[in-house]
């Protein structure tokens, strides 16, 4: 199981940033990126071998499954 930030919405942030910058924003001036969407993935295949129930709530929450 991971929790990371989604990479898309990272690297669409970066991009509005960077057009900002290339507007000629000071850089000083610009506020500090922080990731704001997360993604959970859990995989259930590692999760049985290793003999770990994982309820279905979890299953359900989860943005990623792999079988």
């Amino acid at each position: 199981m991971t929790s990371s930030a989604d990479l898309l919405d990272d690297f669409r942030r970066a991009g509005i940033y960077a057009a900002r910058l290339v507007q000629g924003a000071h850089p000083g001036d610009l506020p500090i990126e922080q990731a704001s969407k997360f993604v959970l993935i859990v995989n259930v295949r590692t999760a049985r071998q290793l003999g770990i129930t994982l309820p279905s709530t979890l299953l359900t929450l989860a943005d990623k499954v792999i079988e």
